[in-house]
């Protein structure tokens, strides 16, 4: 199933993925910054919501409270209690 997110306080606008259970495949940032954020979508891709949020959780950019990393891993979480099965 495709997730689309709309992260808050960083530069990227959406964030879109698969999720087959609990497994992350196919993430795709709109905006953001390009090459970091493609090389971070192929890195976790197949992982599951725990690894991607255990290690990606908490992460700031610069003086911001959150980044595009960080938001990933909130967007995992919501994709995971939003499927049925979960919800």
């Amino acid at each position: 199933m495709e997730y689309v997110y709309h992260p808050k306080g960083v530069c990227s606008m959406e964030i879109k993925f698969d999720i087959e259970k609990d497994v992350i495949t196919n993430v795709r940032f709109t905006g953001g910054c390009n090459g970091n954020l493609k090389a971070i979508s192929k890195l976790i891709d197949g992982w599951t919501v725990e690894q991607i949020a255990g290690k990606l959780e908490g992460n700031t950019c610069g003086m911001r409270s959150t980044s595009c990393a960080d938001q990933l891993s909130k967007a995992v979480r919501a994709a995971y209690a939003a499927q049925p099965q979960n919800a």
